[in-house]
């Protein structure tokens, strides 16, 4: 059994909010009575951890779809290279785009790495043409293309 009354202070995570975490994790609408009764804890507990985890910008709930399931048949991961003093600009109109659901900024090789999905090859080719490369400051790209997921998983 866990503890109830240890407090924690802002910048700490313990046990039972690992916990939580974690059985959100594997089912973001698991009742917070059942994480309770396995925890040992109170509902109202699991409520008031979950709550500060979430306005602490720690953990955040949403529904995850796979895109292959819903229409897209292309993913990449396009590696870009760009004008380092635009980099910022660049980063933010690339994110901008629609097709883009990740895109960090990295050292090495490449500046940014950006994750796209697309409907098809042609979408993809529209996607390329149409719309990243007409960007100021992109001065070379490497695609990726996703051939198939093995391990994807949500931290």
């Amino acid at each position: 059994m866990i503890n109830q009354n240890n407090i924690l202070s802002n910048d700490e995570l313990d046990e039972i909010d690992q916990q939580i975490i974690s059985a959100l994790q594997r089912d973001g609408r698991e009742p917070f009575a059942q994480i309770a009764e396995r925890l040992g804890v109170s509902p109202g507990m699991i409520r008031i951890r979950y709550n500060r985890l979430v306005e602490k910008g720690i953990l955040r709930v949403v529904a995850i779809t796979n895109p292959l399931q819903m229409g897209f048949k292309m993913m990449a991961l396009i590696g870009i290279k760009t004008e380092g003093k635009q980099l910022l600009e660049i980063a933010r109109q690339i994110a901008a785009l629609d097709e883009v659901i990740y895109l960090i900024l990295v050292s090495g090789s490449y500046d940014i790495f950006t994750e796209i999905i697309c409907r098809d090859q042609s979408d993809m080719l529209r996607f390329l043409t149409d719309r990243l490369y007409k960007i100021e400051g992109i001065r070379e790209s490497e695609s990726f293309i996703h051939l198939k997921i093995i391990k994807e998983v949500y931290f």
